[in-house]
């Protein structure tokens, strides 16, 4: 077996940084849906695919794809936006087992207070804070991990 590489000064800085910021966005946001619209982050994140979906639905499997997921862990957030009648769910005429989340009209009206507040949360604490030229890197940057693992999973 061999030797690991290690993380150099900058590596680490990079690895550190990275880590941090993202929980604290995270932490940020999450709290920000929760005190001001009784969401959490990832309900939050359902209802706009959801919103973006044609009519407003998609399949359950396709949503646990998009919101990078377990199947359970989206089975159980539908389920709590169930409860609150922004979201239901219907059988897949295509497939026995297939369940789709259906986007409700109070999901749609909860997600459009929301995302004015949300949206100026994510200025906030992360887009404003950086000028046009670190936003252009980050996005480069973080596309291509992205791009790579989501290209991982698929193999």
């Amino acid at each position: 077996m061999s030797e690991p590489r290690w993380l150099d000064d900058l590596e680490m800085a990079a690895w550190t940084s990275f880590v941090e910021a993202g929980h604290r966005v995270d932490r940020a946001l999450e709290r920000q849906l929760k005190d001001e619209a009784g969401l959490s982050h990832p309900q939050y994140e359902i209802l706009v695919h959801l919103a973006d979906a044609p009519d407003g639905e998609l399949r359950m499997a396709e949503l646990a794809d998009r919101l990078i997921t377990s199947k359970s862990g989206i089975t159980y957030q539908v389920a709590q936006l169930e409860k609150l009648g922004l979201v239901r769910r219907r059988a897949c005429p295509e497939q026995a087992r297939g369940v789709y989340a259906v986007l409700t009209d109070e999901g749609s009206a909860r997600l459009r207070g929301a995302a004015p507040a949300h949206v100026a949360r994510v200025r906030e604490v992360l887009i404003d804070v950086l000028d046009r030229d670190q936003l252009a890197v980050l996005a480069e940057a973080l596309g291509v991990v992205g791009r790579r693992l989501r290209a991982h999973d698929r193999a």
